[in-house]
């Protein structure tokens, strides 16, 4: 059997993976390299990919690739490309773009190998854009795993700094075990069930459970499963390599950890939750509402001890991976378009607070909150986008991007009967506005006076990226609304 191949379907990470190898070859063999150059060249490659896309959604329709017939026994197909696809790839190369602007900025004052580097975000940035277009248990792993291999190499190669060889360590540590988990229940998926696509597997695993009486390892694969994607998005328990790993890693890896990883790690979650286990949800239900008040619970009571910019946004990352989480708990409804909005918001706000974090960095090599105080008299400009952002992700007006996004998971939470759950999220909101705010007085309270550095370029646009995208979604979130829906 020889399978067609629609290459329009798969020409946004087929771009992405030819410019990584360019980048590789314009490294090797450029007389006068620098990273800036390199830069440019990886900037290029991603704006491509997300022209693609943008011509895919223009063009409407639904793309199909890589499917085996119903005569041959297969009947599914392995990459799929709709409206799901698209947003969640749009927001892995929206960010990937502020990411590697970060990185330009990174790679001017540190010993960093650029090629190397732009090689393995270009690798991590093909993974996230591959997974949401995963119809099958194994494209869905080894997608899952390029987006997560390359980032503890990229958080490796901060050389000669004990904190990012540590953090790394962490990291590849916490990859293995997840995929083990991970891989041990799709093992017993594929045992019970005889197939890997999602849309089949849902019938042959309730046809498994009815027939044989195997509904025991059912419930294993499931919580397995769960838990392997539990550890890609810092759920609890598996978030505690979260603080470390932010505060170790170069702040453009935090930013591709909190945002690109976290975007990828949920497009699974809901792939498997909502396509694959849809008849299984009384099982998984209950486990995921209970896992997402944890998980916003323990973010927000370890933000509220944090001192360090990182280790805070890390910690807030881990609580806004609660709220993302609890609409997924509500079985059927519009449950995933809801988290979906609300992880497309989140984002935004974060990598606008990432970048700020990132522009500070380069005078304040501690990065801890003291340093922001008084940022208003000397950096207006940086003050006020970092006090927009950090009252988004508060849900305070002005900043109603946040609050449009906590709304639209309030509503479903209640509308699908948890309301304990939405009692939960609501007293995590509050805790929430404690250290985010505290964070936001620190920059316009009096403060020590003193010029600040050259301002970098592209960590300007960067932050001007992110400020304009929170804006257009307090302004209008039906941008996000209709395109989720």
């Amino acid at each position: 059997m020889i399978q067609s191949i629609d290459y329009v379907a798969i020409a946004a990470p087929l771009i992405l993976a030819l410019v990584a190898g360019v980048v590789l070859l314009l490294d090797a063999f450029l007389p006068r390299r620098t990273p800036g150059t390199l830069g440019l060249v990886t900037l290029a490659g991603v704006v491509a990919a997300f022209g693609v896309l943008m011509a895919q959604a223009a063009g409407g329709g639904r793309r199909r690739t890589f499917c085996v017939p119903d005569s041959l026994g297969g009947g599914g197909c392995s990459f799929v490309v709709d409206r799901f696809t698209l947003v969640m790839s749009g927001l892995a190369l929206v960010a990937g773009i502020v990411v590697v602007l970060l990185s330009m900025a990174e790679l001017t004052d540190r010993r960093i190998p650029a090629g190397e580097w732009y090689f393995l975000l270009l690798s991590a940035l093909t993974g996230a854009v591959l997974l949401p277009a995963a119809r099958d248990l194994a494209t869905l792993v080894v997608a899952l795993e390029v987006v997560s291999l390359p980032v503890f190499a990229l958080t490796a190669l901060k050389r000669y700094d004990g904190r990012a060889s540590e953090a790394a360590l962490k990291l590849f540590l916490v990859s293995v075990v997840s995929t083990a988990i991970t891989l041990f229940g799709v093992s017993l998926l594929y045992g019970l069930t005889g197939t890997l696509y999602l849309e089949r597997l849902s019938p042959a695993l309730s046809a498994a459970s009815a027939g044989s009486g195997a509904s025991g390892v059912v419930s294993v694969a499931v919580v397995l499963v769960l838990a392997g994607f539990a550890f890609k998005v810092a759920a609890v328990p598996f978030h505690f390599w979260a603080g470390d790993v932010y505060q170790g890693a170069p702040v453009p890896v935090a930013a591709l950890l909190s945002v690109v990883s976290k975007a990828a790690g949920f497009a699974g979650l809901i792939l498997i939750l909502v396509t694959g286990l849809r008849d299984q949800a009384t099982l998984w239900g209950p486990v995921v509402a209970v896992v997402a008040a944890a998980t916003m619970t323990a973010g927000n009571v370890l933000a509220l001890r944090q001192r360090a910019a990182l280790r805070l946004l890390a910690w807030s990352s881990v609580a806004q991976s609660g709220y993302i989480l609890a609409p997924l708990a509500v079985v059927g409804g519009r449950a995933f378009t809801a988290s979906m909005s609300y992880l497309v918001i989140y984002a935004a706000m974060n990598l606008g607070a990432f970048a700020v974090v990132m522009a500070i960095s380069r005078t304040a090599p501690r990065n801890e909150l003291d340093d922001y105080r008084g940022l208003a008299s000397r950096r207006p400009g940086t003050a006020v986008a970092l006090g927009f952002f950090l009252v988004c992700l508060a849900g305070l007006p002005p900043g109603l991007a946040g609050l449009f996004a906590k709304v639209v998971v309030f509503r479903e939470i209640v509308e699908g009967g948890l309301g304990w759950l939405a009692v939960v999220m609501a007293v995590n909101t509050v805790i929430g506005l404690y250290y985010y705010i505290a964070w936001t007085a620190r920059l316009f309270a009096p403060g020590p006076a003193g010029a600040s550095r050259t301002r970098s370029v592209p960590v300007t646009v960067a932050v001007g990226v992110a400020v304009l995208v929170t804006l257009a979604f307090s302004v209008a979130p039906q941008l996000v609304l209709s395109a989720s829906g």
